[in-house]
Parts: C-alpha cells; structure tokens; sequence
C-alpha cells in the first residue's frame, strides 16, 4: 500500500521533473508578494497540466499550514477516477520560500528525496483563487479556496497561462470536485 500511495501520490500539487510543454525560454513571471497568513488553509483543484503523479485525480485538495521555521507544510489528496468513492491518496511534504516575495516555493515529498517548484503566477487579492506553476513550465495548477470556481475566471485564468505565462494548455484536465 506504502509504495502504491509513493508511486501514484509523489507530488500531487508539486511541480518540477516532468516534460516541458513550452519552448518558451523566458523567466516565468510570479505575482508580486504572497501574504503566507492569507495563502495557508485548504485550496481545490480546479484544473491541471497531466502529470504523471497524478493518474486519473479526482476531488484534488491542497492544505497548506504554517510551520515554527518559517517553511508551510503540505497535504495534498485525491481520490482515483471517483470524487467520492475512489481510492484515497495522499502525500506530505514542506514547501520553502526561495526569496522574501514568497512567490517562488521549493517544495519537498518524502523526506526531501522529491524536490519541485511551485511558484504562483496569479493570485486573487482575497486569496479565493491562484494559479501556480513551475520555471520550465511543465505544471500548471489553478487553485480555488471553493470546489468550484466561475466559469469566466477559470476562462481568464487559463488565457493568461497562455497569452502571459507561455504555457500550452492544449491537454489542461478539468478536475472532478465534488460540490460543496
């Protein structure tokens, strides 16, 4: 059970170490500052670049908390192919602010052997939706604080990870969430 869970859950909502999808080489722009009092708490997943981690994720959640040293702990879950009846998975981790914008994480699955980047490229200024991928543009992450977000912003959001991000949205998967 151990390494079916390490296998399918290395990294659910971290980044790094898959194919890119973008040839685009410029630096991928992050949001300005995150206010990691605001960004800790639960957060759906909306959409998703395919990940390799992730085979057939349903009702996709990330918590984030607070840690003494400063760095967040991560709880990420889903449930294979169902929302609400398929197996449950889950991984802890940390993730690690690389500057003081604390837009830019380093984050860290089992022990520290599974490292990725996950940097928040867009960010609601309430904190009710974000859109957070990694520099070489192989992840793509949007993020609500509710299981399901309107249509328009979701709209908007993904024509910004192409138009301003460069990334190539072609095979994005709409995740399943159960409704609140």
């Amino acid at each position: 059970m151990k390494g079916l869970v390490k296998g399918l859950g290395v990294l659910l909502l971290a980044f790094g170490g898959q194919l890119s999808w973008a040839d685009n080489e410029s630096e991928l722009e992050t949001v300005p500052y995150v206010d990691v009092y605001q960004y800790v708490g639960k957060w759906y997943e909306i959409a998703r670049l395919p990940q390799i981690f992730q085979p057939a994720c349903t009702a996709v959640t990330a918590d984030y908390g607070l840690n003494d040293d400063g760095t967040l702990s991560v709880f990420n879950f889903c449930r294979i192919l169902h929302p609400k009846y398929g197996f449950p998975i889950s991984v802890q981790g940390t993730a690690t602010p690389l500057d003081d914008t604390n837009s830019k994480l380093a984050v860290s699955f089992f022990d520290g052997k599974t490292n990725g980047n996950y940097w928040v490229l867009e960010l609601d200024p309430a904190y009710q939706w974000s859109l957070v991928g990694d520099p070489d543009r192989s992840s793509l992450y949007l993020l609500s604080r509710t299981p399901q977000l309107d249509e328009a912003i979701v709209d908007e959001l993904l024509e910004l990870a192409v138009t301003k991000h460069g990334y190539n949205i072609d095979h994005i998967i709409m995740t399943k969430q159960l409704p609140n």
